[in-house]
C-alpha cells in the first residue's frame, strides 16, 4: 500500500500507555499503527522525541462570526486553534449576531463558516427564555449541543445571548431530554453575583481581589446544585462549564453517584494563572468565573490530578483590546488563550506534576469527544480520524504578541516562558500548522455531524 502520510519514530500516546510506533494514513483515517511500516507514502513525518497524540477536541469556543467578526472570526480563530494542538472545536451560541438561538441564526453561522475553518469545527444551540419552541428544529439541523447561562447576561443589542429564568432552564430541559441533547450550564448565582457587583462598584472598590470577592466560590456551587435539581427532575443529561471551585466539582461527584448524567470540565487559566497573579495581568485575565486565589486553585489541582475534571476546554472568549481597559468591573469578561492551551497544560500538569499522559489524552481528547458522540475523532486507533499533534517536551517559548493569530492579538499568557511545543498539528491527515512554516495551506475544516 502506499500511505498519504506516514509518522514515523513518535512516542504514540494511547489511551492505555506509550508506545513507539508507526502510523500509516490513507484517505484521511488512520490505516495502519505498527512497530515499523515500511510502505511508501506521499509524505514522511519524523517525530522522533515527540510525543504523538490525538489533537485537542475543545467543545468550548466563541467565534464571533457573523455580527461581531472584528473580535474574532473562523480564520483566524481556526488559525489559533491549528498552532495551538486543536483539531477539532464547538462553536457557543454567542458571542456572534444573531445568536445561535434558532435554526435561521444557526443556518447564518453555518453558511460563514464554509470554507474559513483550518479544523473540524460544529455548533451549539443556544437556550434562552423564549426559544423553547425553536430547540428542536436546531437539534434537527444539526448542533451538537445546547447552553444557557444562569449567571446574569443581559443586552440591549436586539439578537444578543440572554440568561434563562428557572421556568425556561425546566421546560427548556424537558424539552432537550425528550431530544436526548445535552445542556452544558454556565453556572454562577446571578441575583448575588449583580447585587454584589453593584455594591462594589458604589464603594468604588474595583481591584483584582475585589472582583474575585464579587463572585464567590459559593456563588457557582448554589448554580451548580440548582441545575442538578433540575436535571434530577427532568432527566435531561447535563455538562457544567468552566468549573473553578474543588467544592462545585464535589457536589458534581456527588450527583453523579446518585445516578444524574452528569460531567465536568475546567479551563487551563484556572490552572495556570492565580487571582493574586490577575492584579498585575490586569482585565486580560478577567473572566467568569473568576481566577481563583491560589489556595483555591490548588485544591482544583487536585481534582484534576485525582481524575475528578472529565475534561478540559479553552473558553476562548475574544475581544477587540479597547474591550479590555478600564478596570476590571468595566473591561470585557474572556480570556483568549486558545493558541495555548495544549502545551501549557502539558507543562503544568505531565511535566511539573506527574499526570500521566495517557491521562491527559482522555482530557483533551478522548472524554470530550465521547460526551459528544464523535465517534472519529478523539483517540489514536485504525479508522479514526488522523487528527494528530506532535509535541516536544523538550523544547521551550515564550508567549509573545507578534506570535498569535488571534484578530486581536493579545492573551493573559504574554511574556510566559512554556516548557514544551507544540510542532505539528495535522487534521484528517493534513498538516495545517507546522513550528516552522506556521500555518500551512488553505482552510480544509470540515462540519462535525451530529451522530444521533
Amino acid at each position: 500500500m502506499t500511505y498519504d502520510l506516514i509518522i514515523k519514530n513518535g512516542n504514540v500516546v494511547f489511551r492505555d500507555g506509550v508506545r513507539k510506533v508507526d502510523i500509516g494514513v490513507k484517505d484521511e483515517k488512520i490505516a495502519c499503527i505498527a512497530v515499523n511500516i515500511t510502505d511508501e507514502a506521499k509524505e514522511v513525518i519524523d517525530a522522533s522525541g515527540q510525543y504523538v497524540m490525538p489533537g485537542m477536541v475543545d467543545t468550548h469556543v466563541h467565534i464571533s462570526e457573523p455580527g461581531r467578526t472584528e473580535w474574532e472570526g473562523f480564520e483566524t480563530g481556526s488559525k489559533a486553534m491549528a498552532a495551538g494542538g486543536v483539531t477539532s472545536y464547538v462553536e457557543m451560541p454567542l458571542n456572534a449576531l444573531p445568536a445561535t438561538i434558532n435554526k435561521e441564526n444557526l443556518d447564518l453561522k453555518l453558511e460563514a463558516a464554509v470554507n474559513q475553518n483550518y479544523v473540524d469545527y460544529g455548533f451549539y444551540g443556544g437556550l434562552v427564555p423564549e426559544n423553547i419552541d425553536k430547540l428542536e428544529e436546531m437539534y434537527d439541523a444539526g448542533v451538537l449541543a445546547f447552553k444557557c447561562f444562569l449567571s446574569d447576561i443581559t443586552s440591549d443589542i436586539p439578537g444578543d445571548f440572554t440568561h434563562v429564568d428557572d421556568y425556561s432552564l425546566y421546560k427548556g430541559m424537558q424539552k432537550i431530554a425528550e431530544l436526548g441533547g445535552i445542556l452544558c450550564i454556565h453556572a454562577e448565582n446571578p441575583n448575588v453575583t449583580k447585587k454584589l457587583t453593584e455594591e462594589m462598584i458604589r464603594e468604588g472598590r474595583t481591584s483584582a481581589a475585589e472582583y474575585v470577592d464579587s463572585r464567590p466560590i459559593f456563588t457557582e456551587v448554589d448554580a451548580v446544585q440548582s441545575a442538578i435539581l433540575f436535571a434530577k427532575e427532568t432527566g435531561c443529561k447535563l455538562h457544567l462549564v468552566h468549573i473553578s471551585s474543588s467544592e462545585a466539582i464535589q457536589v458534581i461527584l456527588k450527583a453523579r453517584s446518585e445516578g444524574v448524567d452528569v460531567t465536568v470540565e475546567s479551563c487551563p487559566h484556572y490552572f495556570a494563572l492565580t487571582a493574586e497573579q490577575v492584579g498585575e495581568i490586569g482585565p486580560r485575565a478577567k473572566c467568569q468565573p473568576p481566577i481563583r486565589r491560589a489556595k483555591d486553585q490548588e485544591r482544583l489541582w487536585q481534582e484534576l490530578l485525582n481524575g475528578n475534571i472529565d475534561w478540559l476546554t479553552s473558553d476562548h472568549s475574544p475581544c477587540t483590546e479597547d474591550m479590555k481597559q478600564g478596570n476590571m468591573f468595566e473591561a470585557w469578561g474572556g480570556i483568549s488563550g486558545v493558541q495555548n492551551n495544549v502545551d501549557l497544560m502539558f507543562d503544568l500538569s505531565v511535566k511539573q506534576r506527574g499526570l500521566a499522559v495517557e491521562k491527559f489524552v482522555d482530557l483533551i481528547a478522548y472524554n470530550p469527544s465521547k460526551r459528544f458522540n464523535l465517534p472519529y475523532k478523539g483517540e489514536i486507533a485504525v479508522t479514526k480520524d488522523a487528527d494528530i499533534i506532535l509535541l516536544d517536551p523538550n523544547q521551550s517559548y515564550v508567549v509573545k504578541r507578534e506570535d498569535l493569530y488571534y484578530k486581536n492579538k493579545f492573551s493573559a499568557y504574554e511574556g510566559r516562558k512554556i516548557d514544551c511545543r507544540i510542532t505539528k498539528t495535522i487534521v484528517r491527515g493534513n498538516v495545517v500548522f507546522d513550528q516552522e512554516q506556521g500555518i500551512v495551506g488553505e482552510p480544509i475544516g470540515k462540519l462535525l455531524p451530529a451522530v444521533r
